[in-house]
């Protein structure tokens, strides 16, 4: 097996590294450079028609893409330590927050990223007011998930840190490179972020 990813910031190909590292799974990577638009080449659609990071191209020849799917499929190889719960409840409640977070998080910072940051203004037509309008819908989505973390924290889903902390972690962390901060006020986001920061899964292969 080979992974197609990109450095960071990219968030999405940083979750599978993330990943892995947790897993302590040894996997070769291929860079992807994503500012020459290389995921964008004949080569890379080969893999992944929509052109997008990360791709995992099987040992038969088949591909793999969407990180939280890459993730799913290398947990089923190597279940331990489970970062999607351990049984069918743990399960339901890791799949409702990735989902809770993509789209309450990572909706408002795509926004942010595609209409009003200047490293995306060749790449489409952007409309800036729309663009600037989702910095409060993220401040919001940040004070929401305080007050979660802050009643059944440290982790998200709980007492076990898991596939939902590495998605929100890549994109708490690719909306402060992109200008969003996290807002005054979410002292238990904060304390969150620092602990899973800490964890050396978070630097890997940054």
């Amino acid at each position: 097996m080979i992974l197609y990813g990109e450095r960071n910031p990219a968030p999405n190909p940083r979750r599978v590294r993330i990943f892995i590292a947790e897993k302590g799974i040894d996997l070769p990577e291929s860079q992807v450079q994503m500012r020459r638009r290389e995921h964008k080449s004949d080569e890379h659609r080969a893999r992944n028609s929509l052109g997008q990071l990360p791709t995992l191209v099987l040992d038969d020849g088949s591909a793999i893409s969407e990180s939280v799917s890459i993730c799913r499929y290398l947990d089923s190889l190597h279940p331990e330590p489970p970062m999607f719960g351990r049984d069918g409840k743990e399960a339901a409640l890791v799949d409702m927050w990735i989902r809770r977070i993509e789209f309450q998080l990572m909706t408002p910072v795509g926004m942010f990223w595609r209409h009003a940051h200047p490293l995306t203004a060749a790449l489409l037509t952007q409309f800036k007011d729309f663009g600037e309008s989702n910095r409060e819908a993220y401040e919001r989505s940040c004070l929401w998930l305080d007050r979660e973390i802050a009643s059944s924290g440290p982790f998200i889903t709980g007492e076990t840190y898991g596939m939902a902390d590495i998605v929100a972690l890549t994109t708490i962390d690719f909306a402060t490179f992109t200008g969003l901060e996290m807002p005054a006020g979410a002292e238990s986001l904060r304390h969150w972020h620092d602990l899973v920061s800490a964890r050396p899964s978070a630097s890997a292969n940054s």
